[in-house]
C-alpha cells in the first residue's frame, strides 16, 4: 500500500493506493478520471497515517481491494494541514497530464 497527500487545484488531500507506484499509468488515469490532472504528490508513510487518523484510517484500509485500487482517506484540506506537518512530507513529485513532471 502507498499513502500520499497530493496537493491539487481545490487543496490538499490524502490517498491510499494499493498500486506499487504513484506514478504508475493506471493510477494516474484513475486520478484523471475524477478530476485531478495536476497535483503535487508527497508520499507519506502509512503507519503515520494510522496514528493521525486512527479508526477512520483502518475503516479506509479496510476498503482497499489488494490490486489497482485508489480510496481517498481525508478530502477536507484544512484538517490535512492540521493532521499533517510540513516535516511529514519528503520530496515532492510533480505531475501534469497524467506524466511524472520531475521529482
Amino acid at each position: 500500500m502507498k499513502a500520499a497527500m497530493l496537493l491539487t487545484g481545490s487543496g490538499p488531500i490524502i490517498v491510499l493506493t494499493s498500486y506499487g507506484s504513484l506514478d504508475d499509468e493506471t493510477l494516474l488515469k484513475t486520478l484523471e478520471a475524477k478530476g485531478i490532472h495536476k497535483f503535487i504528490a508527497y508520499e507519506l508513510p502509512p503507519a503515520l497515517l494510522r496514528q493521525r487518523y486512527g479508526a477512520h484510517f483502518f475503516v479506509v484500509e479496510d476498503k482497499l481491494d489488494e490490486k489497482q485500487d485508489l480510496r481517498f482517506l481525508d478530502t477536507n484540506g484544512q484538517r490535512v494541514f492540521e493532521k499533517i506537518r510540513f516535516a511529514d512530507l519528503g520530496t515532492p513529485r510533480f505531475f501534469e497530464g497524467g506524466e511524472l513532471r520531475g521529482g
